[in-house]
């Protein structure tokens, strides 16, 4: 590696490594060489096929592979990483000259996201290795759970004694569901003391989480003489505005507890609440007019602070670039506890490792929507350079972006004005509940530019995507930031519907940034979004559209063995070189990268067969989705992807063996997957009988097209799981109705192909 260091005569707070990409880019430029091959060969060729339909489509399918594959070349031609060394901080500056933060943590089921999880979460985050009274925690509560809040105040009890504990003996793993396991990692103080307190805290644990778990069994008590009683006619989807200060650092000392505030914004049926970006504004509002810290972490609420200096390594990036330009927000990596060996499901974004080094070389990282640390200005509007002034602000032109709240303007002045991060609070959070509670309201972004210009941006359920190239689009730049041990760590999905819920979403979400105003070509035309940039979002983008040339390509090879047709080159041809070596050397350089991670070859395999699966099922849907909403025949519906409770008990020892296993529900999702999977068995069954009658080589060389034969083979080992799906008993199998519609289909399928191969 090559080292560039950023800083001045003292030791750089971070350096940017360089990776040297020489052998991967000549193996990109030779499939890409050999991609461009194929598609002279079709249009070179196509007035020797006797079919011309197979031919056209697979013309499509490649030249949109061709088109992908140079937009990943671009994502990954550069790569680096950056480097972080918190040790040095402190001499380049004292905790008082340390900028504070607010933290944002969201929750919108208290079922779907047990309150357990949350919890762990928030106390992982007031025990982070910070000044206490540098930090306020928000937990937003978008279900308007009393659950919720109950847990929130059982666990700042809790908390009191536990940061103390982490404090004193250095613990590294700071939830205590990841702490108190079986088997504790072991501890440089193995004193009688500490095995005292170490008892007594898990004890403590056991006696909160026995508490949280009662109190979800039963309906809650909301005793209107008590803190409960605002929520005893709440409805998750109609109350007024909830904030609750749970605990406050009234002296400002570093040893206590962190600020924590409960917020449940106001929901009304009348008004638009725009999902998780809609939360996230509402708490920039609120956290503005309470403590308006200069800098704001949000953390999705299962991401637990694995790595208690993750502040201190964004500080070095906050503290060791010398122009705020370069660092608008710091974006920690997501990664999964207890992840599924091999990953079955494919969804642990292994195969991104290097794309996204390639990323984070250019204009920066993407938002990724948690573990991520924003300046408070730049979430506020600001573009690179500005200089805002106190005294020449415009009174009006603050009314028409920031609302009516006086405090609100007054935060946003303060925030815009000030060119480094320092900022104090200007009162304790119990002052400004009332000014607090206001900006918090359904009606109070009427007439303003939150959700267009500033805050998380509106128009797309991947609001962490739009918002991201927003900023990157006003000619700012992002960190991508990867210490060990992992900042974060949070659960993902552990069942498969739950993995094509979240696979939806988010190819759903990518789409309709495309289709949005904040459009990446439109913002590298109008906007400072470099192109190279641009070409990277554009990929992440095109998620959901790409699911229809994978699907088209998946069902060729069936439609020719059922027509006697070919859309790939004979056997005997050269030609037939050319897709044979796109495939092996495809293949071999994935596995070669992958395995350059740790990654077992059957991960591997894993993650090639779930990435056709997932782009054929989940993201069609996600694809009809936006196609829909554009033509105005439905709307967009958030949906909450499920946390796994095993992997979250109170240190319980969970022995599934099944827990890799594909379980099914009645998800139409999965039908395109079922239609593939039998059309391609269809032939192969086809294609089989008819050799019953060729009797000799040449024969059937002539009748049967090797190459497509292998495509449908690789395809139905691709589906591998659905096959046994098909003949699998209770969860475990694909539910009957979907097997006759998707069976149903598949004939007709078959049928029209085998009509429509005369005229094609």
């Amino acid at each position: 590696m090559d080292t560039k260091t950023q800083g001045s005569v003292s030791p750089p707070l971070q350096e940017n490594l360089v990776i040297n990409n020489t052998i991967p880019r000549a193996i990109e430029l030779v499939i890409l060489s050999l991609l461009i091959s194929l598609l002279v060969y079709r249009i070179v060729a196509f007035k020797d096929q006797d079919h011309y339909f197979p031919w056209l489509l697979a013309l499509f399918c490649e030249s949109w592979f061709t088109f992908n594959w140079i937009l990943v070349m671009n994502a990954k031609w550069f790569q680096s990483m950056t480097k972080t060394y918190p040790e040095r901080l402190f001499d380049r500056a004292n905790e008082s000259e340390f900028p504070e933060v607010d933290i944002f943590v969201t929750t919108a089921d208290s079922i779907l996201e047990p309150s357990i999880i949350t919890m762990n979460t928030v106390l992982s985050l007031l025990a982070v290795d910070y000044p206490a009274n540098k930090l306020a925690l928000y937990l937003s509560d978008d279900a308007c759970s009393p659950l919720t809040f109950y847990s929130l105040i059982e666990t700042t009890k809790f908390a009191k004694i536990w940061v103390p504990f982490c404090k004193k003996y250095n613990v590294q793993v700071r939830a205590p569901y990841r702490y108190f396991t079986p088997d504790p990692p072991l501890m440089d103080d193995e004193s009688l003391d500490f095995q005292q307190e170490w008892k007594q805290m898990k004890n403590e644990y056991g006696i909160l989480y026995k508490k949280i778990k009662i109190a979800a069994q039963r309906t809650f008590p909301c005793d209107r003489d008590s803190d409960f009683g605002v929520f005893a006619n709440a409805h998750r989807s109609n109350h007024p505005t909830i904030i609750k200060v749970v605990s406050e650092n009234k002296e400002g000392t570093p040893n206590e507890l962190p600020h924590v505030i409960y917020i449940s914004r106001e929901k009304n049926s009348k008004h638009h609440h725009h999902y998780k970006a809609g939360a996230m504004n509402v708490l920039a509002r609120v956290s503005g007019v309470m403590t308006n810290a200069p800098l704001m972490l949000n953390v999705d609420c299962d991401m637990y602070a694995n790595n208690p200096q993750v502040f201190l390594h964004a500080m070095c990036m906050f503290f060791g670039f010398k122009n705020e330009e370069d660092c608008a927000f710091v974006q920690f990596p997501q990664a999964f506890y207890d992840g599924l060996k091999d990953d079955p499901f494919g969804i642990q974004l292994v195969n991104l490792f290097y794309m996204v080094n390639g990323i984070a070389s250019m204009q920066g990282a993407f938002y990724g929507g948690s573990n991520c640390f924003h300046r408070r200005k730049v979430i506020y509007g600001s573009s690179p350079n500005d200089a805002i002034k106190t005294g020449n602000t415009d009174n009006e032109c603050l009314h028409k972006m920031f609302g009516k709240s006086i405090e609100m303007r007054e935060s946003a002045v303060q925030a815009l004005s000030r060119s480094n991060a320092k900022m104090e609070n200007r009162r304790i959070p119990s002052s400004s509940v009332e000014a607090a509670i206001q900006v918090a309201g359904c009606s109070y972004e009427y007439g303003t530019a939150w959700g267009k210009q500033i805050g998380w941006m509106y128009g797309s359920t991947a609001e962490d995507i739009l918002t991201g190239i927003s900023i990157h689009g006003r000619g700012w730049k992002s960190v991508f930031c990867v210490p060990e041990p992992a900042p974060f760590l949070g659960c993902a999905p552990m069942t498969y519907p739950a993995v094509l819920i979240q696979q939806k979403r988010w190819a759903t979400g990518l789409l309709e940034v495309f289709c949005s105003n904040k459009n990446p070509l439109l913002l590298t035309i109008n906007g400072k979004l470099r192109f190279r940039h641009a070409l990277v979002y554009m990929w992440i983008c095109f998620w959901a559209v790409r699911s229809v040339p994978e699907i088209c390509y998946a069902v060729l090879p069936a439609y020719c063995i059922i027509t006697n047709s070919r859309f790939l080159p004979k056997i005997s041809e050269p030609a037939f070189l050319i897709p044979m070596a796109i495939f092996v050397i495809y293949s071999l350089y994935g596995l070669w990268e992958v395995k350059r991670l740790g990654v077992s070859v059957r991960m591997w395999w894993n993650i090639q067969r779930m990435g056709r699966v997932n782009t054929m099922t989940a993201w069609l849907f996600g694809y009809w989705n936006v196609v829909l909403k554009v033509l105005g025949l439905s709307q967009m519906v958030f949906e909450v992807t499920p946390k796994d409770q095993s992997s979250w008990s109170n240190g319980d020892d969970i022995d599934d063996a099944n827990a890799a296993r594909f379980t099914y529900d009645g998800s139409p999702m999965i039908v395109p997957g079922v239609i593939t999977l039998l059309v391609n068995l269809t032939a192969l069954v086809s294609g089989l009988s008819g050799l019953v009658n060729v009797g000799s080589r040449e024969n059937w060389m002539a009748v049967f097209g090797l190459g497509e034969v292998f495509c449908s083979v690789y395809v139905t080992l691709c589906f591998w799981e659905y096959l046994k799906g098909l003949f699998g008993n209770g969860k475990y199998g694909i539910p009957f109705g979907t097997i006759w519609k998707s069976g149903g289909l598949a004939l007709l399928f078959v049928q029209l192909w085998r009509r429509s191969s005369q005229w094609f």
